[in-house]
């Protein structure tokens, strides 16, 4: 039992240092002005074709609520597809995978009426892509990844960068191809568990058994 537990001890300290426990998936949650959720998101090696630093996105799935709508734990069913449309010509920063979705009404006359994401995820931290937008940070850029709920709603989720005075914040929309149904700033993500906490809790484990032989030999 006590070699069984160690054995346990020692597979959370490898997964917890090791590059690939960073890797797919994700686990996060989402939560702030009404909003929250719980999200596992999957990424492979592919890689954005301007942004080498940025993956491309390959699944999403997870529960999402919005107080503001009545939704209660809705399933996120799936990502909505690239489409790769143009950024304005003056937006020299933009991603290759940009993508556009087209929103009748709802949404404010900056975004001509299309709500832009294109799917990809940053470990690192995401950089600067939209030439007049100078923040930049968290795991999502400003354009952020676009999924689908299970009641036929569609949630734009996205970075709004580290700013002075605010610190790194997301935000997050909830539309469909007809209106803007809410449109949520200031919302916070955390990665579940913190990489820290597979961390203690295997340092622990070790810490603890061998004070424990240590005792038994003393």
């Amino acid at each position: 039992m006590r070699h069984f537990v160690f054995s346990i001890a020692t597979a959370l300290l490898l997964m917890a240092l090791s590059p690939q426990a960073k890797a797919t998936p994700y686990d996060f949650t989402v939560s702030g002005g009404g909003v929250s959720a719980h999200v596992t998101l999957n990424y492979g090696s592919a890689t954005d074709a301007r942004y080498s630093q940025g993956y491309q996105i390959t699944g999403i799935s997870g529960t999402f609520s919005d107080n503001n709508l009545g939704i209660s734990n809705a399933n996120i069913v799936g990502l909505e597809n690239l489409n790769r449309v143009s950024p304005e010509p003056t937006n020299l920063l933009a991603p290759h995978d940009f993508s556009g979705y087209a929103v009748a009404t709802g949404l404010g006359p900056e975004a001509n009426g299309f709500l832009h994401y294109d799917n990809l995820f940053y470990p690192a931290g995401s950089p600067q892509t939209a030439t007049d937008y100078p923040f930049s940070g968290g795991v999502l850029d400003i354009y952020g990844v676009l999924f689908d709920l299970g009641n036929g709603d569609v949630v734009n989720l996205w970075s709004n960068g580290a700013q002075p005075r605010v610190g790194l914040n997301y935000g997050v929309a909830v539309v469909t191809h007809d209106t803007a149904l809410d449109y949520v700033n200031g919302v916070a993500v955390a990665q579940t568990p913190e990489p820290g906490t597979l961390c203690l809790l295997g340092t622990g484990l070790v810490a603890a058994l061998s004070r424990r032989r240590m005792l038994r030999r003393a």
